[in-house]
């Protein structure tokens, strides 16, 4: 295992962190024990949960996991989303944080949490209210250190320069949707993080499922691109599985499982400081662990780059494209 430091905290965490989404749902807490231990065993001390995901079971799951491990672990939680059916049970209120944060501490039987998220971005909300409340949580000892999630970058930004401005503990995370079909993040996320410093996790880097070799231009009857309302909108282009077919040939040719290389390919880039994996069992696991094993250069990312469809710049100078003018389309 390699180990990365989250931004300029010195916090050394794994390059591969393990997202617990699935744990109390689709992994039974048998498999989720087996997934902890073989992450555990091979070097990841880095884990991601949220207090919505399988509505706290995920939290208690490894909460009870990680027992005297605990220090040992880089603990991430998140906020937002409704844990009720009381109008004020979601959101970013400071209402809703300082009982949220409560609550997810008891569920992983810790007394502190390393990284704090804010799932989503709250347009109800003042931002100054849930940057506040993270700083009296900083000031309290509940958390360490604030983070973000599925926030654009100039709601980052603004958030850090109010942060700056009145002396509140900034944001040393982010947390965003990256892989080699959905590239929106090079525009302006990840070179936001990159020149302020912040760590990123990245969730999705196998697409869904798209890139780990299930799935091809013929869609199968079943699966999570298929039943899941929100990955069928997400992945449901055709255009992403005519990538993914081609990725997976490429894999194949380099003889690399293709769950592996996409790992890596997002691993590569010098902004991402982990991949949050997911898995259902030791057999998904382990071919996302595969991705410690690829040395990706600059030359193999550049070759696998050109197989996607680069995303446009974030200004209309086509001078920062070489001189040629770029219209974000290529022929696949």
């Amino acid at each position: 295992m390699k180990y990365r430091t989250l931004g300029k905290t010195g916090v050394q965490v794994s390059c591969l962190c393990m997202g617990t989404m699935l744990f109390g749902k689709e992994t039974s807490e048998e498999a989720s024990s087996e997934i902890f231990r073989r992450c555990r065993e091979a070097g990841v001390n880095f884990f991601d949960t949220a207090d919505a995901y399988n509505q706290g079971r995920s939290e208690e799951i490894l909460g009870r996991l990680m027992g005297k491990e605990r220090e040992e672990i880089v603990l991430a939680s998140k906020v937002f989303f409704p844990m009720g059916a009381d109008i004020n049970a979601s959101g970013l209120s400071r209402r809703r944080i300082l009982s949220a944060v409560e609550a997810s501490l008891k569920r992983l039987q810790t007394d502190h949490l390393d990284l704090y998220f804010l799932h989503n971005y709250d347009p109800k909300t003042a931002m100054e209210e849930p940057l506040r409340a993270l700083d009296d949580l900083v000031r309290q000892g509940k958390i360490l250190y604030p983070a973000v999630s599925n926030w654009a970058a100039w709601q980052t930004a603004k958030a850090l320069g109010i942060s700056e401005r009145v002396g509140l503990s900034r944001f040393e995370c982010l947390q965003l949707l990256y892989n080699l079909v959905k590239r929106q993040a090079e525009v302006e996320l990840l070179p936001l993080a990159e020149a302020e410093k912040i760590g990123v996790m990245v969730y999705n880097p196998l697409g869904g499922g798209l890139l780990s070799g299930k799935y091809g231009l013929h869609k199968p009857q079943q699966g999570r691109l298929i039943d899941n309302p929100l990955y069928v909108k997400r992945y449901g282009d055709p255009v992403y599985f005519e990538i993914a077919e081609k990725f997976c040939a490429h894999a194949k040719e380099r003889g690399v499982h293709p769950a592996s290389l996409a790992i890596a390919w997002v691993m590569s880039h010098p902004a991402v400081t982990a991949p949050v994996m997911g898995a259902r069992n030791l057999e998904q696991l382990n071919a996302s662990l595969g991705a410690l094993e690829i040395q990706m250069t600059p030359e193999w990312r550049a070759e696998i780059s050109a197989l996607s469809i680069e995303p446009p710049p974030g200004t209309d100078r086509s001078e920062e494209k070489g001189g040629t003018f770029y219209l974000g389309k290529k022929t696949l």
